[in-house]
Formats: structure tokens, sequence, C-alpha cells
């Protein structure tokens, strides 16, 4: 008999692990944190989620790793890198550099949005239909539950 782990990690707790440590990476921030929110949603520690990241989902998603980061670095140029090295070696920062920058992020913040939307809106098409599927295997569980009852009701009938 194939006895499987109480704590084993489920295909969704994996594509939750995947899509939150992907979309830290595009946002710039450290793994680490992925893993503490992974770690938050999924009642275990943040060195678990590490470890099953390096362990095992991190080779499944290699080119999204590399994806990310490149879509993390487009996104600092877009938001004006050279803008910002510019101003910190001027002594004197005007206003209107303050203005002028102010308005190229939002330019370029209007124009990332829709893709933005987009990325966001797969996610959450994503992330229903694991939730989807959790639902169908819990009712199938149910299903298998309730049979097994009513064998086990049946034999104990027949004895007695």
């Amino acid at each position: 008999m194939n006895a499987t782990r109480q704590d084993a990690w489920t295909d969704d707790e994996d594509v939750l692990l995947a899509q939150t440590v992907l979309r830290y990476i595009r946002m710039g921030r450290t793994q680490l944190e992925a893993f503490e929110e992974v770690a938050k949603k999924l009642s275990r520690t943040s060195a678990a989620c590490g470890f099953r990241w390096n362990a095992t989902v991190r080779r499944q998603h290699q080119q999204e790793v590399v994806l990310a980061k490149s879509e993390r670095k487009k996104g600092v140029r877009q938001f004006g890198e050279e803008d910002i090295k510019e101003n910190h070696v001027e002594e004197s920062f005007s206003i209107d550099d303050a203005i002028s920058f102010l308005e190229k992020m939002k330019q370029s913040y209007t124009v990332n949005l829709p893709k933005l939307q987009e990325e966001t809106l797969h996610q959450l098409q994503s992330e229903n239909d694991a939730l989807k599927k959790q639902i169908q295997r819990y009712k199938d569980a149910w299903e298998e539950i309730g049979k097994v009852w009513e064998w086990v009701y049946s034999e104990q009938k027949q004895e007695g």
C-alpha cells in the first residue's frame, strides 16, 4: 500500500509557490519574502517553502524565472533608471526635474497598465482553475467516503 505523507506538497501548492515567487521576482523583491507569503497561506515554514522551491519547483519553471528577471530589468529601465542616475550625480535637484521624472513614471505606468492587468487576470484565472480542481478533488473524496460508509454499513447489517 502506498501511504501518502500528510505534509506532502500538492500540485496546487506548487502552483501557488511558483506564481508567488515569479511575481516577487518581477516586482524586484526577494524570494525569501515570497517564501514568507506562501508559508503564511499554506501554514508551512518559509524554510519549507524555500526548500521545495529550490529542490523541485524551480527546475520546472526555469524559463519563467529567466523571463521574470528580464521583465524586472525592463521595468526598472522603463521607470527612468537613467533619470535616477543623472539626478544622483547632480548636486542641485530641481522641482522641474522631479516633475519631469514623475511625468515619465506616470506615462510608463499608463503604458504598462494593460499588460499588468492582463498578467493579473491570467494569474487569477490560473488560481481559480487550481481552486476548482481542488474543490473537485474534495467532492470526489467525499463521494468515495460516502461509498465506503455505505459498504461498511451494509456489511455490518449482514453480520448482525
